[in-house]
């Protein structure tokens, strides 16, 4: 027997019955032969952390433009502490963790520079809008190896594209995913608001904070144990009510004294009209793109392709390119 066939048998014999089998996968779009030493959910994993537009995530804010210290999230940090929590709910659920960490590393795939700054301002350029959960799965299908796409697995792209929004994954790996990512972004955007002197400790409403915990570590903890309790044997993924209320009165009180910033407001302009002056130059001279981004075009038009390669750019990279189609050099020092 393989490894891969070892690897199966042991899902079989120990995971819940409730969870996602790698042989039971839907199968890829494109047929491949198995691998002996991986299962299939693994393989995607492996894909997904090879990729470029998962190494790219490195250099895209989270939520803090250009911050002043090494310590804030970028969009990358925020993908692994996504996927720390997801994994930590699905083992104690016993469901796939192999599957919970192909979505998590791969769900923000998509994302555009300069956080929601960014995606706000595709989103107001484009017709249909843009979302970022959306623009994940299209990198994992069509833009990744040169167009080839990853070639990912039915439960993976299916959790990349519902990790956010009204509609939810089809298998409860995803639906950890769905989860930890809000449990990650309400628990480290108040560790990097503290961080930046936004706000103390003492400022969360109170209610919230007796519930869930007076730290970044123990408000974690607690909202897993939450789910843990409330999910366990059940067909579902869910937390208890009141700790859900509690997690949104964080949420709430992040929107409007974090999200909204108006003490960063000139700065998001700034960002928003980058992202908007290269959006429109690539849509009026698609030539100008790179190679993969000329096909793109011709197949499915210039807005397309504007749209794929400016949300494909990092912050650095994006600034840069600004400079160098609008700033005469002897401004630039």
């Amino acid at each position: 027997m393989s490894v891969r066939g070892m690897l199966e048998r042991r899902e079989t014999e120990m995971l819940s019955p409730l969870a996602q089998r790698s042989a039971g996968t839907r199968g890829r779009i494109k047929p491949v032969t198995q691998d002996d030493l991986r299962t299939e959910y693994q393989r995607d994993r492996d894909r997904i952390l090879h990729s470029k537009a998962f190494r790219r995530l490195k250099g895209k804010t989270q939520v803090f433009l250009s911050p002043q210290g090494d310590h804030y999230r970028t969009r990358l940090t925020h993908t692994l502490e996504v996927n720390q929590v997801a994994r930590t709910i699905a083992r104690a659920l016993r469901l796939n963790e192999d599957l919970t960490e192909a979505i998590a590393l791969g769900h923000d795939l998509g994302h555009t520079p300069f956080g929601h700054a960014g995606e706000n301002a595709l989103r107001l350029l484009l017709p249909e809008g843009f979302e970022h959960r959306k623009q994940s799965r299209r990198v994992a299908e069509v833009l990744e190896k040169g167009g080839e796409g990853l070639n990912l697995t039915y439960e993976v792209i299916n959790g990349i594209e519902h990790h956010s929004g009204q509609v939810h994954p089809i298998t409860l790996e995803g639906n950890c995913v769905h989860f930890a990512d809000r449990i990650a972004y309400v628990n480290h955007d108040i560790d990097d608001a503290v961080r930046a002197g936004l706000l103390s400790e003492d400022d969360l409403p109170k209610a919230a904070t007796e519930r869930l915990g007076h730290s970044h570590g123990e408000r974690i903890n607690n909202m897993i144990s939450s789910i843990v309790r409330a999910s366990t044997d059940q067909p579902a993924i869910r937390m208890e009510n009141a700790d859900w209320e509690a997690m949104m009165d964080l949420r709430t009180y992040l929107f409007r004294h974090v999200y909204s910033r108006e003490w960063a407001e000139g700065e998001l302009r700034k960002t928003e009209h980058i992202v908007t002056e290269l959006f429109t130059y690539y849509k009026a001279h698609p030539a100008e793109m790179p190679n993969e981004y000329l096909e793109i075009a011709y197949l499915e038009g210039s807005e397309r392709a504007a749209t794929d390669y400016v949300a494909g750019m990092t912050d650095r990279y994006a600034i840069r390119t600004y400079e160098q189609l609008y700033i005469p050099p002897f401004f630039k020092d």
